[in-house]
């Protein structure tokens, strides 16, 4: 299996290593240190030889920091994951902290009132966050020092950097071959009289260049780092054993292989200005151009918004993944139903889930390990079974059911919540929850806007029914996805916090839910790409965008309170399920086409 189940989190290990750490603070004369979950790449996904944040706290989620001081451990944590953190460190040793609410230039402030030294590593942060972090700390007589990172040093059994081979992506699926992207990027680095674009988002480097890597689970991406020069050509920086023939031959005379250790004497040497990207590329990048003199200018990844506008044939590729993996989970789903409450636990799920998977025969991975949540487990957003946590589905509960494939043709994601038994078997405040969940995620698939708006603008629209009822989640309502890469992709998203207006071609997953803690999680999500929208008879022509649902799998009508849905909501839901029938019902077994048959089945009148 791609999975597996061993506990990940040692909240024992910590104090010790804590202990150990704060001896090196006290060496390099330190109040503070800072340790991020991040690596020199700044991709969202660590290798294990990165997880310096889990090995540290014991807390293994994807997004947080720690800040330790001399007498004191803050561990800064989103709403994702404030009830796993409790859970996975020392509460008498490290202490959750509520972040964003809580800044960190504010905790510091406050715990280092006299002033003190906080190091930091410069590999493992962006200018942006470094700027941020020292504006709020002026006047507070804290200070910031880059250095070593102290932790490696006190990490005895450190895992080694991964060599992943590097394979070429086809260019039938990509859209456009690497020559043709090398040269879009150039003409606009040369139009900005930028001299080179400094790479460093694993992502990034794999778009670009049209190869897949192996150096992080469950991401086809690589590690390395690259310089795209306005004269199209590339400079890679990456181990050789990563690159066969082959894949030479792919990359042509164009693309320029030279060691991770050149990256730096390789910065020294340009003329500049050199474009970087303060969201994305390492303080240490910006640290060596200045001691060189070579001039620099902030600017977005060049990579980043061409990436997440997929092309035709991208989109194209992506829907056929998203079929196939619709049905396996109706594969899956058909099994699921047969199953007597207390019979099976979450990780008979999970392994079955990816057997089905499997069976497609197109299988490279799955897309991030996958969340089966029930009852109470369920209330943790991004929960993770293991041998220890594992649980008997028991009548009554709620299933949370989120995981993704790796394809070649695409990258999907998906959850469905599912009940442990019969409809009578599930309480009336579930049944209100999932109802609203549900009516969020209709309208999100329904919604039309005009061109400019972003994220930010829509998240409300699937708050909106749970905020009737007092009710809300504490993630966003959607992320990017790519294309057989990152099953997390910005720079697009669907929450509060995102500026970044939407495009035509934009992949995002549309995933509300209601979490109730110790109690049940509930959560529907489908992936939808944006599409210029036609003008509707009578409206105006100005310019509309909306949204093409990719995922097809029934949702559970079993949850669903239906005297709580307009019409207009029950013609969505009997309209995406006979979709479902049509589309994936011709790939399926015959016995699971009657289960899909009867999944499917409209609403009708009921509960009116």
């Amino acid at each position: 299996m791609f999975q597996s189940f061993s506990e990940s989190a040692h909240p024992e290990q910590g104090p010790p290593r804590l202990a150990a750490l704060r001896e090196v603070m006290a060496d390099a004369r330190l109040d503070g240190f800072i340790v991020p979950r991040a690596d020199a790449y700044q991709g969202e996904y660590v290798a294990p030889c990165d997880e310096r944040l889990a090995w540290l706290t014991g807390f293994t989620g994807s997004a947080g920091f720690c800040i330790a001081l001399r007498d004191k451990a803050g561990v800064f944590v989103d709403g994702r994951y404030r009830t796993q953190v409790r859970s996975q460190v020392d509460l008498a040793h490290f202490t959750p902290v509520n972040w964003p609410e809580t800044a960190p230039a504010d905790w510091l402030a406050q715990e280092l009132p006299e002033g003190g030294l906080v190091g930091y590593d410069p590999w493992l942060h962006t200018p942006r966050e470094i700027e941020t972090l020292t504006n709020g700390l002026r006047d507070s007589g804290v200070t910031l020092k880059a250095t070593d990172n102290l932790v490696d040093r006190i990490w005895p059994d450190r895992p080694a950097p991964p060599m992943g081979p590097i394979r070429a992506y086809p260019a039938e699926l990509a859209g456009l071959t690497h020559a043709q992207k090398r040269a879009t990027l150039a003409a606009e680095l040369s139009a900005g009289g930028h001299d080179a674009a400094v790479l460093t988002l694993p992502d990034s480097i794999a778009w670009l260049l049209n190869i897949r890597g192996s150096d992080i689970p469950r991401n086809p991406v690589p590690h390395a780092f690259a310089i795209l020069h306005a004269t199209a050509k590339v400079t890679l920086f990456v181990e050789a054993e990563k690159l066969d023939g082959t894949l030479r031959a792919h990359l042509g005379d164009d693309v320029i292989v030279r060691p991770p250790s050149a990256f730096g004497p390789a910065l020294h040497s340009l003329t500049g200005p050199v474009r970087l990207d303060a969201r994305s590329v390492p303080v240490w990048v910006m640290r060596e151009l200045d001691q060189a003199g070579v001039p620099r200018v902030w600017g977005d990844d060049p990579c980043v918004l061409p990436k997440a506008c997929k092309t035709d044939a991208e989109i194209a590729a992506t829907r056929e993944a998203h079929l196939r993996d619709g049905a396996a989970l109706c594969e899956f789903l058909a099994w699921y139903d047969e199953q007597a409450p207390g019979s099976i636990s979450e990780i008979d799920v999970v392994r079955r889930l990816e057997e089905c998977r499997r069976a497609t025969g197109a299988l490279l991975d799955i897309s991030f390990d996958t969340i089966a949540g029930s009852g109470p487990n369920g209330a943790l957003a991004h929960y993770r079974v293991s041998t220890a946590s594992n649980r008997i589905l028991a009548r009554g509960d709620l299933l949370v059911l989120d995981g993704g494939g790796q394809y070649l043709d695409g990258t999907t994601d998906i959850t469905r919540t599912l009940p442990v038994g019969e409809a009578a078997d599930i309480g009336a405040d579930e049944r209100a929850a999932f109802t609203r969940v549900l009516q969020g995620m209709i309208a999100m698939s329904r919604v039309r806007w005009p061109a400019g708006l972003a994220g930010r603008d829509l998240d409300v629209i699937a708050r909106y029914p749970l905020w009737l009822a007092d009710q809300d989640y504490a993630h966003g309502t959607g992320h990017g996805v790519g294309v057989n890469l990152c099953v997390h992709e910005g720079p697009q998203r669907l929450a509060r916090i995102s500026e970044v207006p939407l495009r035509a071609g934009m992949i995002l997953s549309n995933e509300p839910g209601y979490y109730r803690e110790v109690a049940f999680g509930i959560r529907i999500e489908n992936l939808l790409v944006v599409q210029e929208a036609e003008t509707l008879p009578g409206g105006d022509a100005t310019g509309k965008l909306c949204f093409e649902t990719l995922s097809f799998v029934p949702i559970d009508r079993r949850l669903i309170d239906a005297s709580r849905l307009s019409d207009d909501e029950r013609d969505w839901l009997d309209g995406y399920h006979a979709l479902c029938r049509d589309l994936v019902g011709p790939r399926v077994a015959p016995a699971v086409r009657a289960w899909l048959d009867q999944a499917t089945a409209p609403l009708g009148d009921a509960g009116k």
